[in-house]
């Protein structure tokens, strides 16, 4: 009786233990993006907007000294923020690329042919290799390129949101 009783004490403390042990082993740190579509953007027209990440340094130490390595994209979803109950039915496709002072531009996610009516939609992800340079460095921009199906009749208001994940340094 004293085993079963130690047994069902011990076991969920060692799985919770797992469980914080591996959030610590893998890190997945946030950054999103504010994208505005005004009513004047002309259809079957590439248009490009940047933001600059303030957060993801916050997460990392904004340095290379940060204590992460083997920093990969991990999600990247667009969302219809304004207006009200709008949907992503006027977008054709969008590209989200990353890069920080000193480093090129890679493309982290897209998607093209889009046909949904929904508010949000997951994007692609593209196979980057290890976004250390970019994340570590200061300055992280990220700039989506978006083209249109047809004009919106109001303006839109769009969030990119992308999950970044990694490991600690040794």
């Amino acid at each position: 009786m004293k085993n079963i009783f130690l047994t069902a004490v011990v076991a969920p403390a060692a799985l919770v233990s797992c469980g914080t042990v591996q959030s610590l082993v893998q890190n997945t740190f946030p950054y999103t993006a504010n994208v505005l579509i005004s009513t004047g953007v002309p259809a079957d027209k590439e248009v490009s907007s940047t933001a600059t990440a303030s957060n993801v340094q916050t997460w990392v130490g904004g340095n290379n000294n940060a204590k992460i390595k083997d920093v990969r994209i991990s999600d990247a979803k667009i969302s219809v923020v304004s207006p009200s109950g709008g949907t992503l039915s006027a977008l054709k496709s969008v590209k989200v690329y990353v890069s920080s002072s000193g480093t090129g531009e890679k493309l982290v996610a897209s998607r093209s042919n889009i046909s949904t009516n929904t508010s949000s939609l997951n994007l692609d992800l593209n196979d980057t290799g290890f976004l250390d340079e970019v994340v570590k460095s200061s300055g992280l921009t990220v700039r989506t390129v978006y083209e249109l199906k047809n004009q919106t009749s109001s303006d839109m208001n769009l969030k990119i949101a992308l999950n970044f994940s990694s490991v600690p340094a040794e």
